[in-house]
C-alpha cells in the first residue's frame, strides 16, 4: 500500500512538474514589449522572446528581426548572417579602421570592437531613434575608436572619397523595412565604395539569398571587383558577399588566418573550421545580366 502511495504521489509530482515546465517555458517564449522608439522611419520595437532581445520595425509581428542578442550570454551571435560577414576576418585577419553601415542593435560594430581592441570603427546610421535604441537596450557605447554619425551611408561614403580618406574595410548592413536601400545596391555606389578602400581593402555585403535581385546584385559586385566570395548558409536566408579591391585570397591564406583567429571567435559563437565551409567563389554566370544602376538624373 505505501508503495502504490508512493508511485502515485510521484506521478502527481511528476506531472505537477511538467505543467511547471509548460507555464515556465510558456513564459519564456511569450512576447514581451520593452519599449516602442517613435521615428520619422518607421517605429522600432524593443521586445524579449525565447531568451533574447530583439529589435523589429513596426511591430514585434513583423517579418524578419532587425537584430538580437541572447540574454544569458550578448556576445554569442544569434543570427548566421553576422558570423558570415564576421568571417571577413578570414580574408583581412587585423583591419585597422572599418566603416559599417548601418547599426540596428550595434552587433557587429560591438564584436570588432572587441576582437580589434586597436582598430578604429566607424558607423553609419540614418536614424538617430535607432542609435538611441541601441545604446539604451543593446549595449552599445560610443568611445575614442567606436564613432557613429546620423547620416545617409551614401552621402558619408561620398564625403570621404572627396577628403581621401581609406578603410581597410567596409560593411554594408543597412535595411529599411522592405530590403537594401536602392541607392546602396548600384554599380556607381559600388565604385564609391572601391575607391575609398585601402589596397587590399574588403568590402562584405549582407543581401538576401532569395531576392529577385541575386543576379543582377552578383553582376554588379562582379562588374566593379571581378570575382568575389559568395557565402550562403543554406538556399534560404541571408547571404553575404565579400569583395576585394585586388586579388582574392586563396583557400590556404584563408586557413591560415581563420587559425590564427579560431579562439578569439569562439565567445561570437563562431566556429572557424565551420565558417570556412561558406567560402565559394562567384563567377559570374553565362550571358549577360544587366547590373543595377543609378536612376538618370533629371535634366
Amino acid at each position: 500500500m505505501q508503495k502504490r502511495v508512493f508511485v502515485l504521489f510521484g506521478g502527481v509530482l511528476a506531472l505537477a512538474l511538467a505543467m511547471a515546465g509548460l507555464v515556465v517555458s510558456d513564459i519564456v517564449a511569450r512576447d514581451r514589449l520593452l519599449h516602442t522608439e517613435p521615428s520619422e522611419y518607421a517605429p522600432i520595437v524593443v521586445f524579449e522572446q525565447y531568451g533574447e532581445r530583439c529589435m523589429n520595425f513596426n511591430e514585434i509581428e513583423s517579418q524578419g528581426r532587425q537584430s538580437c542578442f541572447q540574454l544569458d550570454d550578448p556576445d554569442r551571435m544569434v543570427f548566421e548572417y553576422t558570423r558570415m560577414m564576421t568571417s571577413a576576418l578570414f580574408v583581412r585577419p587585423e583591419p585597422q579602421n572599418v566603416l559599417i553601415i548601418g547599426l540596428g542593435g550595434g552587433t557587429l560594430p560591438m564584436a570588432l570592437h572587441k576582437l580589434l581592441p586597436a582598430a578604429t570603427i566607424d558607423t553609419v546610421e540614418l536614424d538617430p531613434a535607432v542609435v538611441k535604441v541601441a545604446q539604451r537596450y543593446f549595449g552599445y557605447q560610443i568611445g575614442p575608436r567606436q564613432r557613429v554619425y546620423v547620416e545617409d551611408g551614401r552621402e558619408f561614403i561620398e564625403r570621404a572619397g572627396r577628403e581621401g580618406r581609406t578603410y581597410d574595410m567596409v560593411m554594408l548592413d543597412a535595411f529599411d523595412v522592405d530590403y537594401i536601400p536602392a541607392h546602396l545596391m548600384t554599380m556607381e555606389f559600388l565604385e564609391q565604395v572601391r575607391d575609398i578602400l585601402a589596397p587590399g581593402g574588403v568590402v562584405v555585403a549582407n543581401s538576401f539569398a532569395q531576392s529577385s535581385l541575386y543576379e543582377r546584385e552578383s553582376a554588379t559586385y562582379a562588374t566593379v571587383f571581378g570575382e568575389f566570395f559568395n557565402l550562403r548558409a543554406g538556399l534560404e536566408g541571408n547571404r553575404v558577399i565579400i569583395a576585394v579591391a585586388g586579388e582574392l585570397p586563396d583557400m590556404a591564406d584563408l586557413r591560415r588566418h581563420a587559425a590564427k583567429l579560431a579562439e578569439r571567435l569562439k565567445p561570437f559563437g563562431i566556429d572557424a573550421d565551420q565558417a570556412l565551409e561558406a567560402f565559394a567563389v562567384y563567377h559570374e554566370p553565362p550571358g549577360r545580366v544587366q547590373v543595377l544602376r543609378d536612376a538618370p538624373r533629371p535634366q
